[in-house]
């Protein structure tokens, strides 16, 4: 592809740019993982392309936003299509894109869960756990307070960063009152010595539970059977957590917990729901309903802002959740829901639950195999096209932050070699410690293009390791 065809007229060069950039941007809005950042020109497919023109292949899609491919040719007529017919409309109007939207996606959780529902949109995923707070806190009498998982991540807004586990999300910010109660999940490679990964899953569970003994305990009035708490956020893969997959019987036992003491069930979608794992949405995998579900990201592959939740009829019928319980300008927009609808028709048409997990197996088969030729890879893990391997000292245990992060520096410094030609590799790297590759590769990646991931990668530990 010749990059002078894909840009504009004028191409302002790297080293002006960044001084622009220093000057002008704020950096509260982004995070520089290398010096210098990393500017980039174009993109198609699996990979990105730097101002030089080298190919990075992307093991990261923008945070699993870009799920279909960069320049997806179904997805980018759509949106070409929609701007021509209906661009946009004040959301106090309707149209047809989020009628239909809303409907297919209260569809198919009918035909999943078995109960009736609705959708409310908005714009980002923050936005949308925001609208879930508001949602859940009007549900149960104005309840303000939270469960959310230590290692769990839902945004970076104020009400999302006090269910979100780092404190440092919240450090600066003044004091949070309505802070979380976190409460440990199951991760099964740092499990207690002696343990099942399905014992740890019972143990959590149990642990959880005795907050509810007595009313000492801290959250249970057993004299009027009231608990203190709303909802509890749980997303089934953690994301930024470093893509910790529990035990499948985890999220059965707890559901049973919370549905004794009345707590709601609030399942994050936003990094894993549009097929990242093999399933529309990441919970189907573990057996239980939720009370309500958010999502976002690869809802539109990444070309429209749009976002939303799915409640129960109970939570969310006009009665209980009126007109103006939350507004944001842009919600539901025409461009956003066209593309929304087009996404879920083609995951269903193009049966991407089975290609998923067939491209999911050949990519965990490959990084166990990389994983026996670097004691380094403690753990590789996976669901569908959600992976991840933990990066460790030569014991094979203890976090090594400092490797990955030379890892990062190295793929994108554009300098890996492919049939003769350089090549970058695009990595995320999230985890409690930070030493763990999260990949969320398309899911349009083809095996030649994993099998390439897995060389790269070899290669990428090979220099890192040697300093």
């Amino acid at each position: 592809m010749n990059i002078l065809s894909r840009t504009p007229d004028i191409v302002i060069d790297d080293a002006d740019l960044l001084a622009d950039e220093a000057k002008y941007c704020s950096f509260g809005d982004t995070v520089h993982y290398v010096d210098p950042p990393k500017i980039f020109r174009h993109a198609e497919g699996s990979y990105i392309y730097d101002s030089e023109n080298i190919p990075f292949l992307d093991l990261q899609m923008w945070y699993s936003a870009v799920n279909f491919g960069y320049g997806n040719k179904r997805l980018n007529d759509r949106l070409k299509s929609q701007i021509d017919l209906l661009p946009q409309v004040a959301s106090q109007y309707l149209h047809q894109g989020k009628i239909e939207l809303a409907k297919t996606i209260a569809v198919d959780a009918k035909q999943k869960f078995g109960i009736d529902g609705r959708c409310h949109f908005n714009v980002g995923g923050a936005q949308a756990v925001e609208d879930s707070l508001k949602l859940v806190r009007n549900a149960r009498g104005g309840k303000s307070l939270m469960f959310a998982f230590e290692g769990g991540y839902h945004g970076r807004t104020l009400g999302a960063s006090s269910i979100t586990s780092s404190y440092r999300y919240r450090r600066r910010f003044g004091h949070f009152g309505e802070r979380a109660q976190f409460i440990p999940f199951p991760y099964p490679f740092r499990r207690p010595k002696g343990m099942t990964p399905e014992e740890y899953s019972d143990a959590c569970v149990r642990q959880f539970e005795r907050l509810f003994e007595t009313e000492y305990n801290g959250v249970w009035d057993p004299k009027v059977g009231e608990a203190e708490y709303a909802a509890f956020y749980v997303e089934p893969i953690q994301g930024t957590g470093g893509y910790v997959i529990p035990p499948k019987n985890f999220f059965i036992d707890l559901k049973k917990v919370l549905d004794k003491y009345g707590i709601l069930m609030v399942v994050d979608e936003i990094q894993m729901g549009f097929w990242r794992t093999g399933k529309l949405w990441s919970i189907e995998h573990f057996g239980v309903t939720p009370d309500v579900l958010v999502f976002g990201k690869a809802l539109t592959n990444g070309l429209n802002p749009l976002s939303g939740i799915w409640a129960r009829e109970e939570l969310i019928n006009p009665t209980i959740f009126p007109p103006g319980s939350t507004h944001s300008t842009f919600n539901s927009n025409p461009l956003g829901t066209a593309l929304g609808l087009e996404v879920i028709q083609m995951g269903y048409e193009l049966d991407y639950e089975t290609k998923v997990a067939e491209k999911g197996k050949h990519f965990l088969d490959g990084l166990r195999d990389l994983q026996k030729r670097h004691k380094e890879i403690g753990d590789v893990d996976g669901l569908g096209l959600a992976l991840r391997a933990e990066i460790c000292t030569d014991d094979g245990f203890t976090p090594n932050k400092a490797l990955l992060d030379r890892m990062v520096d190295i793929g994108l410094a554009g300098g890996l070699t492919h049939e003769g030609k350089k090549i970058g590799l695009v990595l995320d790297v999230g985890g409690w410690y930070k030493n763990v590759i999260t990949f969320a590769p398309s899911l349009d990646i083809s095996h030649d293009e994993i099998d390439l991931a897995i060389a790269l990668l070899d290669q990428l530990l090979t220099l890192a390791k040697r300093g």
